[in-house]
């Protein structure tokens, strides 16, 4: 591999940790009924740390797909665009959709000696592309369908 050729943190084909949590925490609250579970519950149950749910949390009420009331009574709960949520614009708007190689170089890495010339990034742009357009026009009511949503509804913190 060409040292030139530098690989972003994104992948297509590998999810941020901040991308797959929030994809779980819209799937927990999609089966979580008239229950409201708190950030701390969602994390424990996810065997998550607090603050990086807290991020998570706070970005996906950020987008309008959920809702965070605090205090006694409080928790959280998915919106109605929360459970519309197409999969593919949430993996988008958490990744971003960047090119998946950085051939253009950056300060501390060069530019790639074959961009000029290369057809890899524009191969690699359209396998992302089919990648998010595959999950598009599925929902987050789509994938909480048994026998998903049982098992998230039995998902429990763990013990201390």
């Amino acid at each position: 591999m060409n040292p030139g050729c530098a690989l972003p943190t994104l992948s297509v084909m590998r999810l941020l940790r901040s991308t797959d949590l929030a994809l779980r925490v819209l799937m927990r609250l999609a089966v979580a009924g008239d229950s409201s579970p708190t950030t701390r519950e969602v994390a424990e149950a996810m065997d998550v740390p607090y603050t990086h749910a807290a991020k998570v949390v706070a970005e996906l009420q950020h987008m309008g797909l959920l809702t965070a009331r605090r205090g006694r009574g409080g928790g959280l709960s998915l919106t109605e665009d929360g459970r519309a949520a197409s999969v593919g614009a949430l993996v988008r708007s958490f990744e971003g959709d960047g090119d998946v190689v950085d051939c253009e170089g950056t300060a501390t890495s060069p530019a790639c000696p074959l961009s000029s010339a290369c057809r890899l990034r524009g191969a690699l742009r359209r396998a992302q592309e089919a990648f998010f357009a595959t999950l598009d026009p599925v929902t987050v009511a789509d994938i909480v369908t048994d026998p998903t949503g049982p098992l998230l509804l039995g998902l429990s913190p763990k013990p201390s």
